[in-house]
């Protein structure tokens, strides 16, 4: 089941299913971070107020607003 990546906590763990349709300015912003389907990736935090959220994805921590956070569609996986 895919859920929004802002209904993940700290420490979860993820596996980007799709990316929503709708805006392609962010949908390519985040193709070209590396964010394709299949790629995994973990919550390090959130910041006091919700946004943004950082997640460690490729060897690297990004950043990401809500509205972008809200384009990906992420499952939950355990290891």
């Amino acid at each position: 089941m895919s859920i929004s990546l802002r209904d993940m906590a700290v420490g979860d763990k993820g596996i980007v299913k799709a990316l929503q349709k709708g805006n392609k300015g962010y949908r390519q912003k985040l193709l070209a971070m590396g964010l394709t389907p299949g790629t995994k990736f973990s919550v390090t935090r959130y910041a006091p107020m919700g946004d943004p959220v950082e997640i460690n994805v490729r060897g690297f921590s990004l950043s990401l607003r809500k509205n972008e956070a809200d384009t990906l569609l992420v499952e939950r996986i355990e290891e």
